[in-house]
This record gives structure tokens, C-alpha cells and sequence, in this order.
């Protein structure tokens, strides 16, 4: 019986995963050929000066990457950050990371404006900065899960401050500064695009080599030490990784909600809690997520344009609201 359980259970997860790749590949495709200008795959074959051409190796692939990279990047720190933490509620942009990321950004570009290439690891600087800013203040209150988010939000809320005086002080910073706090890859360029995408995909890879040490610190500090792993210094390095995640998707697309915190949960539904499967599920779904996203963006309103994050947050939002209703009874007194 055992052996038909895990039979099936090896098959359905074959299964889930073709159907990720599957819907990853299918949310690509879409991202390639719809916009404000329908363009089929086969004008990357046509004449290098046609206007389909430019704008198909331009603009759409170059933004199709990079809702790949970012979507994949913010559900993979989605996924860690929960994991550390024990706290279904957390995530990259709740507990202050995408904000301190954001902030180092802006001060990057307003003090070294012409050395573009440093902003991914100013982004990583200040995701990480902001989160052992927060989970030291939890940890010296004794704080609860829930706590923890809060102590996430008056973080970023002091930190949205300083960004707030750096955009003033230096109006040219953020270009496009809406756009860029909401989240949005318009006129995204492979140069900035690639040094970003290969932190991202270091930092993806050393989480799955990990994976093991993230179920055994997902279990509780005590179970853990119990096992034998170093909690303090596992905990640092994920809390790094998770970081460098985030940090590295603001340097290019801005702050993205939602996506940390819905795709994890939408997994764990379908696969479980087993960090390998959740972790690579999550950075296919995350992906194709806001591919989709950033497709509906470019579309809905054609020839007009909003920024992603602005579709990401009115689907985040109530499912966030949902979670909270559902843990409701789980800590009442949290």
C-alpha cells in the first residue's frame, strides 16, 4: 500500500511540475506576442530593420526575462522568509525587504548615478539590512508571528521616509517614480536586466542545494538544534539569500506586492510543505504569475499602460485579507 502511495504521489508530481513548465512557457509566449502591438514569434526572423523586429528584440524580450526573473526571484524569497520565520503571513514586501531595497536604490543612483551596474547589490544591501533590522527588533520584544509583520510595516514604513526625502532631494532618481514604487518593467534594458538575473539565479540554486536545512529550520528552533543544525547561522544564511532575492528583482522592476506571499501559499495547497518542491514550484508559478501580470498591464488598457504592480496588488490584496480570516481562530491572542 505504501508503495502505491508513493507511486501515485511520485506521479502527481511529475504532473504538477509539467504543468508549471508548461504554464511558465505558455505565460513567456503571451508576454512575447501580445501588447499594444501584436507580434507574432516569426518577426525575430524577419529584417533588423523592421519596426516588429526592433520591438520584439528590444522591448518584449528583454521584459518577458524580466518578469521571469523577478516573478520567480520574490515567490523564491516568499518561500524562505515564511520558512525562517514560521510565519505564513510574511513576505518580501510585508516585512520591510522590498522597502529597504528600494531605499538603497534610489540612494545608489542619487550618489553614484553613473555606476548603473552597482544597483542590484545596493537593492541586496538594503533588503537584507532591513531584515535583520526587523527580526532583531522582533526577536529583543519577544515577538509573536504576527508581531513580526508588524514590526515589518513600521520598518518600511520609516524606511518609505527616507526614500521619500532622497526623491525630493534628488528629483531625478526615480525616473518614472510612480511607476517604480508600484512595481513596473517598462523600459527595461538587458543591461540592467543581467547582472540582477545572475544573482537571482545563484541565490535560486544555493536555496535548493539548502533545501534540506529549510525543512529541518522550518521545524522550530529547538527541533532544529536538536538535529543537529547551527539555527543562528542557517537563519543568517537564508534570511541572505532571501535578500539577495528581493533585492535584486527591486534593482529592475520596483516594488512588487503580493507575489512573496500568494504563490508559496498556492503551492503548499497543491505540492505540500517540502522545501524542494516548494521552492521550485513556486519560482515556475511566480514567474508565469507575473509574466500574466505584466501581459494584462500592457493590454487591458492598450495603447495605455499600467504598472504591474498595480494589477498584482488588486489580486494580492483580498487574498491577503482571506489569509487572515482563515488564521484567524490558529492566534487569536498574536
Amino acid at each position: 500500500m505504501r508503495r502505491v502511495m508513493t507511486h501515485n504521489t511520485r506521479r502527481r508530481m511529475a504532473l504538477l511540475y509539467a504543468a508549471s513548465a508548461v504554464l511558465a512557457v505558455s505565460a513567456a509566449a503571451a508576454a512575447l506576442c501580445f501588447g499594444s502591438v501584436p507580434i507574432t514569434p516569426t518577426a525575430l526572423f524577419g529584417s533588423a530593420d523592421s519596426v516588429q523586429f526592433r520591438i520584439f528584440a528590444l522591448v518584449r524580450i528583454p521584459r518577458m526575462l524580466a518578469s521571469l526573473c523577478a516573478g520567480g526571484a520574490l515567490a523564491a524569497a516568499g518561500v524562505i522568509i515564511q520558512n525562517v520565520l514560521h510565519n505564513p503571513l510574511a513576505g518580501p514586501g510585508i516585512i520591510g525587504v522590498n522597502s529597504g531595497a528600494l531605499f538603497m536604490t534610489v540612494l545608489c543612483a542619487a550618489v553614484l548615478p553613473q555606476l548603473s551596474m552597482l544597483l542590484p547589490l545596493a537593492a541586496f544591501a538594503g533588503a537584507l539590512a532591513a531584515m535583520l533590522l526587523v527580526y532583531a527588533a522582533a526577536q529583543r520584544s519577544g515577538a509573536s508571528a504576527y508581531t513580526i509583520v508588524l514590526a515589518g510595516i513600521a520598518v518600511s514604513a520609516f524606511i518609505s521616509a527616507g526614500t521619500d526625502t532622497i526623491a525630493v532631494l534628488y528629483p531625478d532618481t526615480l525616473a518614472g517614480g510612480l511607476s517604480f514604487r508600484t512595481g513596473s518593467l517598462s523600459g527595461i534594458t538587458m543591461r540592467a536586466l543581467v547582472p540582477a538575473a545572475l544573482l537571482i539565479a545563484a541565490a535560486i540554486a544555493a536555496a535548493l542545494m539548502l533545501h534540506n536545512q529549510l525543512d529541518i529550520l522550518s521545524l522550530g528552533d529547538e527541533t532544529a538544534q536538536s538535529l543537529g543544525l547551527s539555527v543562528r547561522l542557517m537563519r543568517f544564511v537564508f534570511l541572505f539569500l532571501a535578500s539577495l532575492l528581493a533585492g535584486s528583482a527591486v534593482s529592475f522592476a520596483g516594488l512588487m506586492g503580493f507575489v512573496g506571499l500568494i504563490i508559496p501559499h498556492a503551492v503548499r495547497m497543491l505540492a505540500g510543505h517540502q522545501s524542494l518542491h516548494v521552492l521550485s514550484l513556486s519560482v515556475l508559478w511566480g514567474a508565469a504569475f507575473v509574466a500574466i501580470c505584466d501581459t494584462a498591464a500592457r493590454t487591458l488598457f492598450a495603447p495605455h499602460e499600467i504598472p504591474v504592480g498595480i494589477i498584482l496588488a488588486f489580486t494580492g490584496g483580498p487574498f491577503f485579507i482571506y489569509l487572515l480570516f482563515k488564521r484567524r481562530g490558529h492566534a487569536p491572542h498574536d
